[in-house]
């Protein structure tokens, strides 16, 4: 069969030095958004000061007074409102981590117990599961190790999201004060700040999984199926955290926005982010503890799944049975070398090519998608022809099938491109660049009603690609699967949708920090013009956002369908017939989950809406002065209804997930709990991608007539016209679904489908209950 190029010395150098190289590049990059001071005054060397500054100094400084730069109660105002948006973000999350501490602990107590109860507690070694010759650790040890594993997750998804929030809150005010230097220097700060989140996930999530499957590797020795069985439990951890912090972060940052929205845009006709609106403050707050700290934890989840799919693959095939220490960590290698890709593909958005103008802003960060995909796959060439041998065994279901290095790198590259496919075609359907979300706008003229229909219609219709570029993804894959590697394939194409994630993260966090910095801008009361260009990179940030969520929708398909694949072989289930009446209503049962966890996440945001709603209009009603700006409204109160709100409506939703494969797997059994996951992946996807993309239009055909950039535009206009209001109501509607549904159900059919990994020896000794009683 050939050995790797790469040796396992190589590989253990290569690995923990990229993580590191990610994590210095971060924190170089914060060190240069750090540079933009929170303060007044000007540096000591200025020509203000000491005269000495050259011909160009004179001439920005004349710039910096023009734009207002030396306005220091502007700086003083921006300073003042970053620290409120940061302290209701912290005191959030550490509420939020408070309640989600508790459900660690206990559910890190269940992994434990029932993993252990496989054997009766035994601790003496058994038969490996897949070579009954060979003699493996004790069951409790899986149990012992998985709880670890889950542990550590769960706490790198927590300070993921945690880091995140804490940087977009830092960059916010920044990025606001860099705009008056112009929208070229903007751009680099909020661009560097997502930055220093996307690398530092990236990293820190790889270097813990390396370093956590070294420490179980001194006990487990050569018994490297029991040892990838325990890591999976580091993917559960992660997208369990996530769970709760794309409920909670969604139901906050909705609830606020929708009350500020209603009664400020449509009922007092103020404009977005108008400090006299009491709501405004809680809405900036929600941009970061839901679009900022619910995504690094929703991708950290997505990483950490595929990687663990993928590693208790291989441990059952040739790398784990000949202990090939290279080629099994073949997936943390590509992980390592998408650091370094996306290391370079950021220095051409901060260094090698300037923002001058606003149309320039959106072809930077599509560029970014661009050249890391394609960087990324000479990357993945490289990884496939030096860590893997030329011919090597793979598990399919029971047989081992020979595969060649160069089918695996196809696979790998299918499942990088496949992302970018449906990343473009996000963008089409939710840019007001294209036709799409103009005909939405367009539709605006005639009220609400037929801007709902006109955006429903675009949601369902944006699904039709974005599944077909899955299906032949998973298909081709799974055609080399089929033949050759089977779900390690599927495993590996949804690491090279995620092998760019820095990259996307960064993207990804871009958005919501130049959306605060809008929002910072109108309430320091600073000029129109620099309004315009904030509002120009939030435009493009909306955008990329939703190209965010069609990667983490698409990323999350190909995970589930590798997990739903690994949890099949551990449960022993030889195949899975949807004709069998246990299969079949479990598939009617999995389809219906995702429906029942989206009308739970929507009537959330709703109730706490409509408290927000509530008390946004009494402000208004029974505060003097706040409508002629010289009353100040009262934005703890709104602050604390999206707090407890959200706290308090994300455990149902959290709940229903979590319990459904426990429940089934005890009661049901594993064939019906195998049709579940089946039916929630299928009809998960298509919903999430749907209401993604109509919440995304929706909002886009909003800005698009605010902004009145064209001639179709300003005959919709301006502000405050009947299709601007009918507008608003769009967007309003489509909230909820683009940042609170739609984005938690990729957590739901990844998590359901890891959970059920994690438990499968349990749900297969003892599960099926009723079927045994009866």
């Amino acid at each position: 069969m050939g050995a790797s190029i790469l040796s396992d010395l190589g590989t253990e150098i290569l690995i923990p030095v990229c993580a590191v190289i990610g994590i210095a590049f971060s924190l170089l990059q914060w060190v240069l958004v750090s540079k933009v001071k929170l303060s007044p005054g000007r540096d000591p060397g200025s020509p203000r000061n000491n005269g000495a500054g050259g011909k160009n100094d004179c001439a920005d400084y004349l710039i910096e007074e023009e734009e207002g730069l030396n306005d220091h109660n502007v700086v003083l105002k921006c300073a003042e409102i970053q620290s409120a948006i940061s302290e209701g973000a912290t005191s959030f999350l550490f509420t939020e981590y408070q309640y989600v501490g508790i459900f660690m602990v206990a559910f890190a107590i269940l992994i434990f117990v029932f993993l252990g109860s496989v054997e009766g507690f035994s601790t003496k070694s058994q038969p490996c599961t897949y070579d009954q010759s060979k003699i493996c650790k004790p069951a409790l040890a899986t149990a012992a190790f998985s709880t670890i594993s889950f542990l550590l997750g769960a706490v790198t998804s927590v300070v993921s999201g945690f880091l995140g929030m804490k940087i977009a809150t830092y960059a916010n005010a920044r990025t606001t004060l860099e705009a008056r230097k112009g929208v070229g220097k903007a751009f680099i700060t909020a661009f560097r700040s997502g930055a220093v989140m996307g690398f530092l996930l990236a990293a820190n999530g790889l270097l813990v999984l390396y370093i956590a499957i070294n420490l179980f590797k001194i006990y487990y020795g050569d018994d490297w199926g029991g040892l990838f069985e325990a890591i999976t439990g580091y993917g559960l951890g992660g997208s369990s955290m996530a769970l709760f912090g794309r409920v909670g972060g969604g139901i906050y940052t909705k609830a606020a926005d929708v009350g500020a929205d209603l009664v400020g845009k449509v009922e007092r006709n103020i404009p977005e982010d108008d400090p006299r609106n009491p709501a405004v403050i809680a809405d900036n707050v929600g941009d970061n503890v839901g679009d900022i700290a619910g995504m690094g934890s929703d991708l950290f989840g997505s990483y950490a799944e595929s990687s663990c799919a993928a590693l208790v693959v291989a441990s059952i095939s040739s790398f784990g049975i000949n202990h090939e220490f290279t080629p099994m960590l073949y997936p943390l290698i590509i992980s390592s070398v998408g650091i370094i890709v996306c290391l370079i593909t950021t220095l051409f958005a901060t260094d090698f090519f300037e923002i001058k103008a606003v149309k320039e802003i959106e072809p930077s960060l599509k560029r970014q998608l661009i050249i890391s995909t394609v960087l990324m796959t000479i990357g993945i060439g490289v990884v496939s022809w030096v860590a893997l041998p030329s011919s090597f065994t793979i598990f399919n279901f029971g047989n081992q099938k020979v595969v060649k290095n160069w089918q695996l790198f196809l696979c790998v590259a299918v499942g990088l491109w496949a992302g970018l496919i449906i990343g473009f075609v996000t963008e089409y359907y939710t840019s007001n660049a294209y036709s799409p979300v103009q005909d939405v706008a367009d539709s605006c003229r005639t009220g609400a009603a037929t801007n709902v229909i006109f955006g429903l219609a675009l949601g369902y219709k944006s699904c039709i690609i974005p599944i077909f570029a899955i299906a032949v993804s998973i298909f081709v894959s799974f055609s080399f699967a089929a033949i050759f590697a089977a779900m390690y394939g599927i495993a590996v194409a949804a690491l090279g949708m995620l092998s760019t994630i820095a990259t996307g993260l960064a993207i990804d966090a871009y958005g919501p920090i130049s959306d605060n910095a809008g929002g910072i801008a109108e309430m320091a009361g600073m000029s129109h013009r620099i309004r315009e260009r904030t509002d120009a990179l939030d435009a493009a940030g909306n955008t990329t956002a939703a190209i965010g969520k069609g990667f983490a929708i698409g990323s999350a398909a190909l995970v589930s369908l590798a997990l739903f694949g690994a949890f099949v072989s551990r449960a022993a289930i030889s195949t899975v017939d949807v004709l069998t009446p246990k299969v079949f209503i479990g598939l009617l049962v999995g389809a219906m989950l995702p429906y029942w966890f989206s009308a739970m996440t929507m009537k959330s945001v709703g109730s706490a809406a409509l408290k927000m709603v509530e008390e946004v209009r009494r402000q208004f009603n029974t505060i003097p002065g706040l409508m002629e700006g010289t009353a100040k409204p009262d934005y703890a109160t709104c602050v604390k209804i999206s707090t407890d709100a959200s706290i308090k409506e994300m455990i149902p939703p959290g709940a229903l997930v979590m319990l459904t494969p426990l429940v089934v797997g005890i009661f049901f059994g594993v064939e019906t709990l195998s049709g579940v996951l089946a039916g929630s992946l299928v009809s998960g996807v298509q919903i999430a991608i749907s209401a993604s993309n109509t919440g995304g239009a929706w909002d886009n055909a909003k800005k698009y007539i605010e902004a009145g950039a064209s001639e179709h535009a300003k005959t919709l206009g301006p502000k405050g016209s009947d299709p601007h209001k009918a507008a608003v109501i769009g967007d309003t509607i489509g909230d909820p679904l683009k940042d609170t549904s739609g984005p938690s159900l990729n957590i739901l059919i990844k998590l359901m489908a890891v959970e059920s990994l994690v438990f499968a020896p349990f749900f297969a000794t003892h599960g099926g209950l009723l079927f045994k009683i009866f």
